[in-house]
């Protein structure tokens, strides 16, 4: 496990660095090496974990601690995303996605911290503050609108009330304009220095040469300060406590009289005791996650709410942890009766304990995860460790999950009541607890806009005619900035000509197997874990059953689900939480709604993912009588899973695969004769070969011997549709689709080229850096559809008509081969991202993409000219070249309800 950069580390010469305190530790599960180093001039802390991994990772974090809500470590993390003294141009970052081929590059704010990859930071210009301070006011504001985060927010401040986390640490929008430009200098001079910086790499890259540069390019240029950012414990309370807030009205409640929310809520220990910090976590999933969990039992299956109350269960971000649960979706007056509910639980968890099965499976579950490679391995762990090493405590500790699960089912050994009693000290016993009760305002959004408006009036009416005058001026030195061609050539950049021009080949092995059943096998190192899947074709199922087929498979997999009540606590979970996600997915939403009338998979789609879908399980859960939506259930299941519709795949170890081949096999024939209505059913269809094959020496049978696809006769006719969901939002999230087409079209490369010019040269500044939308750009589906989309937007109309400016502006062909060079790079990124072993061969079994394909499409895009890009939007984009949809989720707009050619919903 070694690694040739940590060998390297140990005999390098550290003495322009000052002296590194340097530990090595062995974390076997997880197959890293782990290199801690202090920095004793500087003082700060950086941690490597080497894993032969080529996906490698880079962060920073610091420790922040506002003491108001004005959003000051929020507004810094995008103020670094500005621009930096090495690199004086405008959205470093952004401009980077363009040129290298990183997967993931980002910047955000935590309860106390801030995570980046940035090393350096010196603010350019005041005009940036100013277009920060308005991207973060619209941010926040729209967080004002989410009744989830209201909850949460609320949730953190009441129970942590003595320091930082009584703050609104992103910002709130009445106070984000008390931020003044020395306060922002002074915090980011205390805060974001590497006296207060955590270092973190991940991968197999070479450590000491990047040892050097952050010394050189960092910290170097820094003198040793005390930032005096520790977070002080929380002083525990001699009794519990209750608050009630309010909220906006929830127009996708399924009852509008049960819109309350109200949790219970205990202080814990702090996260840095890891054991102490894991046992807490086991304990919260066996008391919260799953139909057999005690707090499901009392709370869900009570049928009082729709779900469990936001932050449900364990909390490790802030110092001290906090546990919560609680119901949403009640009746005010049902707040005590939660409350109860919980005491009766916990008081039964006490006596009783858990069933030694729930344990063991829980267990079995962490050590599956231990064994299970993603992709991001290195991502989640900087995301895992953030917390406890932003307050001081052993990151690696916290990473020997072996250790950790020894040790506790040593303490159940030895103490059978070991969870009893932890039940029991801090729950039943715990003074510091929290009853927070939400209930909606049907004034609130109007109470909020009012005080508003009177702060700005305030603000306005403190104003000289000078002060007028000069924030008119910087306005306008804003745009000019804003318009003005950025010269990027500071940044570093790779070459298109560094691109690996071949793909490796994937292996695959097709069989029949029961029945004829096609599987494909993929040998991988896949750590001794089996992942199976199976695809069943929709084109035998009635048309007036596909609405079901989401609330068919959510359910299809707890235990029960054909009893009549246990099925309505899932629909109404399912419909709230559908209704929660819309404002975190807007875009989404938009995007989907907009392609549905392109093609029969964005018709199928929105029917699946869409409003639709959000709107058909809010009925659901509105009706008293539920039957006929459960008798609809077997009429699913008798086509999915009929083996005459399915084909499987596999991924294993090389040395798994006899025996899994047997078990499948069995799995397969089990669904084949089970019952009479397993019988083949294809009504309505016709039966077509679909091409087939892998790269290299791999054995697979021709696809019309084995990969049978059911396809329905191509009667869809793409048409036009405007549609304007309204929302109690006060952003909004715009998406347009254009049809154009699929994969395996040469033109596709072009497009999926020139959608990525248009987001980084044109979109982000008209969308983003001029409009004030929190993100917006251009994308390109396998399928063909061309989306822009835009969120978090306080625009509409303009929105689209940058849209058209956009594809204006692709027609004029003002780009560059730099520019060309740098959108290939983007893409690339994505095309070459890793790949887990468990998903190697999926674009072969999901959409029938062969390496031959992906290959031909990988040249494609190489060869890419400015000629190809400059005739794309005359031949697809242009107005009547090709059907278009558009949707918007948002606030009412008074020019959209005068325009009769939009749908208002």
């Amino acid at each position: 496990i070694r690694h040739v950069a940590l060998r390297r580390a140990e005999g390098a010469e550290c003495s322009e660095a000052a002296e590194r305190r340097v530990r090595l530790t062995l974390v076997p599960e997880l197959f890293l090496t782990r290199m801690k180093l202090s920095h004793d001039d500087r003082g700060a802390r950086y941690l490597h974990l080497a894993r032969e991994d080529t996906n490698n990772l880079f962060s920073v974090q610091f420790r922040t601690t506002p003491m108001d809500s004005t959003g000051v470590p929020h507004i810094l993390e995008h103020t670094i995303l500005c621009g930096s003294q090495k690199y004086p141009c405008r959205d470093p970052f952004f401009k980077m996605l363009n040129r290298s081929l990183s997967t993931f590059m980002n910047a955000f704010t935590g309860k106390t911290s801030i995570l980046n990859g940035n090393r350096v930071w010196v603010c350019q210009h005041v005009c940036i503050i100013l277009h920060v301070y308005i991207l973060i006011y619209l941010f926040i504001s729209r967080f004002k609108t989410d009744n989830e985060r209201i909850f949460s927010q609320h949730l953190q401040n009441r129970l942590l009330p003595d320091h930082m986390y009584s703050v609104v640490s992103g910002g709130d929008p009445l106070c984000i304009p008390e931020l003044t430009w020395e306060q922002l200098k002074q915090f980011h001079a205390t805060h974001d220095h590497p006296s207060n910086a955590r270092f973190f790499t991940y991968g197999n890259f070479p450590l000491e040469q990047h040892l050097k540069q952050i010394h050189e390019e960092a910290l170097s240029k820094f003198q040793k300060i005390e930032p005096s950012t520790t977070v002080p414990a929380q002083t525990p309370w001699d009794k519990p406590r209750e608050f009630q807030i309010t909220c906006g009205p929830d127009s996708f409640a399924t009852d509008p009289s049960k819109q309350t929310t109200a949790s219970v809520s205990f202080l814990l220990p702090d996260i840095t005791d890891t054991f102490e910090a894991f046992t807490l976590s086991l304990l919260s999933s066996l008391l919260t996650s799953g139909p057999n969990s005690p707090f499901y039992k009392a709370l869900i299956e009570s049928g009082l709410g729709t779900d469990f109350s936001p932050d449900v269960g364990y909390n490790g971000y802030t110092r001290e942890a906090y546990f919560s649960v609680g119901l949403q979706g009640i009746a005010e007056k049902d707040i005590e009766t939660v409350g109860s509910l919980v005491d009766r639980t916990i008081d039964e968890v006490v006596e009783k304990g858990f069933e030694d099965d729930r344990i063991e499976a829980l267990l079995h579950k962490i050590e599956i995860q231990m064994k299970h490679q993603s992709t991001s391995f290195g991502l989640m762990l900087t995301s895992y460790i953030a917390s406890c090493w932003n307050h001081d405590g052993d990151p690696v500790e916290l990473l020997k999950l072996g250790n950790q699960l020894a040790k506790f089912r040593q303490c159940l050994q030895e103490n059978p009541k070991f969870l009893q009693e932890k039940v029991k000290q801090y729950f039943k016993n715990n003074q510091h607890k929290l009853t927070l009760s939400m209930r909606p305002d049907d004034k609130y959004h109007e109470k909020q806009a009012q005080v508003e408006a009177t702060k700005l009036k305030q603000k306005v009416e403190a104003l000289s005619p000078g002060d007028r005058q000069q924030i008119y001026e910087k306005g306008l030195e804003l745009r000019t900035q804003q318009s003005k061609p950025q010269d990027a050539s500071c940044l570093p950049a790779l070459k298109v000509s560094d691109i690996e021009p071949t793909i490796p080949v994937t292996e695959l092995d097709v069989v029949l197997t029961a029945g004829e059943i096609p599987v494909q096998f993929c040998a991988q190192p896949t750590n001794g874990v089996v992942y199976f899947r199976a695809f069943s074709s929709l084109n035998t199922l009635p048309e007036e059953l596909r609405p079901y087929v989401p609330l068919f498979c959510s359910v299809l997999t707890n235990p029960c689900f054909e009893e009549e009540e246990h099925f309505k606590v899932l629909v109404k979970m399912t419909a709230q939480e559908l209704a929660n996600g819309i404002p975190d997915s807007g875009h989404l939403y938009a995007s989907i709604r907009a392609g549905r009338t392109l093609t029969p998979a964005g018709d199928l789609q929105e029917t699946f993912s869409g409003m639709d879908q959000v709107r058909l399980m809010k009925r659901i859960a509105e009706m008293t009588d539920i039957k006929p939506i459960l008798r609809k259930l077997p009429r699913i299941k008798k086509h999915l899973l009929n083996g005459d519709n399915m084909r499987c795949s596999v991924n294993a170890t090389p040395q798994q695969m006899s025996q899994t081949e047997k078990v499948v096999e069995d799995f397969l024939r089990s669904i084949g004769r089970s019952k009479k209505e397993r019988r083949p059913v294809r009504p309505h269809t016709v039966e077509k070969p679909v091409p087939s094959s892998s790269g290299g020496d791999a054995h697979v049978l021709h696809s019309s011997q084995i990969i049978r696809k059911l396809v329905m006769e191509p009667t869809f006719k793409p048409w036009q549709m405007k549609t304007h969901f309204l929302m109690p939002f006060p952003v909004n999230y715009v998406g347009e689709c254009i049809r154009t087409v699929p994969y395996t079209d040469p033109d596709h490369a072009s497009l999926k080229i020139l959608a990525r010019l248009m987001t980084a040269k044109f979109l982000h500044t008209e969308i983003r850096e001029k409009g004030g939308a929190y993100g917006g750009g251009a994308k390109l589906s396998h399928s063909g559809v061309f989306t822009l989309y835009s969120y978090r937007d306080p625009n509409t109309i303009e929105t689209l008509q940058s849209f058209g400016k956009a594809v204006d502006w692709a027609k004029s062909g003002k780009f560059t081969q730099q520019d060309i060079d740098e959108a290939k790079l983007s893409v690339f990124s994505t095309v070459d991202a890793p790949v887990a072993p468990s998903d190697k061969g999926m674009d072969h079994f999901l959409y029938g993409l062969s390496d031959e394909m992906k290959q031909a499409h990988r040249e494609q895009l190489f060869t890419v000219i400015l000629a190809d890009l400059a005739c794309l939007p005359l031949r697809y984009l242009g107005t009547g070249k090709s059907t278009h949809g558009l949707a918007i989720l948002g606030p009412e707009n008074p020019k959209i309800a005068k325009d009769p050619s939009w749908i208002i919903r």
